[in-house]
């Protein structure tokens, strides 16, 4: 990540690892992703998250798939130390991303949220599709769309937010076949922009948005259910504050 922008604190972490698990955006995140795993029925004996933070997402994995050898690398030891005691079974390993060189070792690669933190994400991609096997697949998220920049954004120490054809653009440019596509948190767009056009948020702390009542935290994950719901119906939202993408290494 680039040294020009400021790194998570340890504490960034800490406030993670306690928040995942009842926080609505992560809970639904990670059904979209384990759906979209079974529903495309991705084949897979091992699967590398590239910055798994605190193990949140590969914890489900793990959960779902008991079988597959799972491995987890991050850029920030301080991650790392949640997710070392959260999934006990998997091999973890810090890891710039840049300089990732593996070679045709991994049938699954998942990356949620991380790219959008790194300037050179193409060299990222490269080396994803560098490391996958022959039929091997990506699975992505990323925030979407432009317009959504604010604060929130440079307080989660991001570079950019993606336009949906940069993201799949950028994955075939990496040699791999875009499967499916999908954007998510679409029916909150509306919130979410009007609360980023709120003024006075500039010193507000990394991760504030997890202070929201019990009552409000279900009443959005009730929300995600029924997107979720849309999506699984097979319609494939245009627009979201996040975009999902499955990409496959092709077999020969």
């Amino acid at each position: 990540m680039n040294s020009a922008h400021t790194p998570f604190p340890k504490v960034a972490f800490d406030s993670l690892a306690s928040s995942e698990a009842r926080h609505w955006w992560f809970r639904a995140r990670n059904r979209l992703i384990l759906w979209v795993l079974k529903s495309r029925n991705v084949k897979f004996q091992n699967f590398l998250e590239i910055g798994c933070g605190t193990g949140f997402v590969l914890d489900g994995i793990s959960r779902e798939f008991p079988g597959a050898d799972l491995f987890g690398t991050e850029y920030f030891e301080e991650g790392l130390a949640h997710a070392r005691r959260r999934i006990p079974s998997a091999s973890f390993q810090q890891m710039d991303a840049r300089l990732m060189s593996d070679v045709d070792r991994y049938d699954m690669i998942g990356t949620f949220d991380v790219i959008e933190h790194i300037d050179e994400d193409e060299t990222v991609l490269a080396n994803i599709s560098r490391a996958l096997r022959k039929g091997g697949h990506l699975l992505v998220t990323v925030p979407q769309h432009r317009w959504l920049w604010s604060e929130a954004d440079e307080r989660a120490c991001h570079v950019r937010r993606y336009t949906r054809k940069e993201l799949v653009d950028k994955v075939h440019k990496a040699g791999l076949d875009v499967q499916y596509v999908t954007s998510f948190v679409s029916l909150l767009v509306p919130l979410m922009w009007l609360s980023r056009q709120r003024g006075g948020q500039k010193n507000a702390e990394k991760n504030s948005e997890f202070d929201i009542s019990d009552t409000t935290n279900r009443i959005l994950e009730f929300v995600m259910k029924i997107e979720l719901k849309l999506i699984q119906l097979g319609i494939r939202l245009p627009f979201g504050g996040s975009v999902l993408l499955l990409a496959k290494k092709a077999s020969s």
